[in-house]
């Protein structure tokens, strides 16, 4: 096992995602080329995660309501942000399966490979959420170039909503979009956050040049969006705000604390599976 200077030396390195020298596939292999990928995340603590903080503050102190939305398994960031224990009130899911479970969109929609890549129903989703002026927007997406994605962040746009968005500057660099406009996510967002995951998102080299396995993107992105919800109650206790977060809901009062938080956004937050 490496000590924790050896783990000090590979936080302080440049990230490259090979594992040339860290003995081929394994949890140790995994861990020891993560360790530098989360140390380059945390380089934004000083610039974009306050700038995106203080959307998210004004927002909220706005009476506005945190939209997240991922698709596939950027699904994991609104996960994160939104009903999570620790984490903020005012937040709410959105998720493909909303066309289905919400929108009247029949069940086997959700069986398509193709959906998030589908940009028609992204309008419909912006609408079932049921966005107010002041809501804010926080959409992930490792690529950056999905149909649905880049659509959703045109239309939360077109509404005026602020929009921070998530993804691999080194992915979404290389590809090219699949929207009929051209456009990336970062095109539409007012701050970008680098989730720092390679191309193609996984970091170990398979033996014989088989391929890359073991992602890191929704590792990265749980990372960024607990640094969000840390620098929004910063500036909320700084300022003698109570903010309404969440207990969890497996402790003695958890259960009501909640839901008589949870009530003062009724109709504006969805906490379904």
């Amino acid at each position: 096992m490496q000590d924790e200077r050896g783990v000090g030396r590979l936080m302080a390195s440049e990230h490259t995602g090979e594992n040339d020298d860290l003995g081929g596939v394994s949890a140790q292999a995994y861990v020891q080329t993560l360790m530098p990928i989360l140390a380059a995340v945390t380089t934004q603590i000083d610039g974009p995660i306050q700038r995106a903080a203080d959307l998210m503050t004004e927002s909220l102190r706005a009476n506005g309501v945190i939209q997240a939305f991922g698709s596939g398994h950027s699904e994991a960031l609104a996960m994160e942000i939104a009903g999570r224990a620790g984490g903020l009130i005012a937040t709410n899911r959105i998720a493909l399966r909303d066309l289905v479970l919400l929108g009247g969109e029949p069940r086997e929609l959700l069986r398509s490979a193709e959906l998030e890549r589908d940009p028609q129903y992204s309008r419909k989703l912006y609408e079932l959420s049921a966005a107010r002026a002041g809501d804010l927007f926080v959409i992930a997406s490792n690529s950056g170039v999905n149909g649905s994605i880049v659509e959703l962040a045109s239309v939360v746009k077109e509404k005026g909503h602020p929009l921070i968005a998530i993804t691999s500057l080194q992915h979404t660099g290389g590809m090219e979009s699949r929207h009929p406009s051209g456009k990336k996510l970062i095109d539409f967002a007012d701050v970008v956050l680098d989730n720092h995951a390679p191309y193609g998102d996984s970091v170990l080299d398979l033996p014989g040049g088989a391929g890359k396995v073991c992602a890191v993107s929704s590792i990265t992105a749980a990372l960024i969006a607990q640094m969000l919800v840390a620098e929004v109650l910063r500036r909320m206790t700084d300022a003698g705000e109570t903010p309404p977060v969440y207990l969890s809901a497996n402790i003695p009062g958890g259960d009501e604390h909640n839901h008589a938080l949870e009530a003062q956004y009724a109709g504006r937050i969805r906490r379904t599976a």
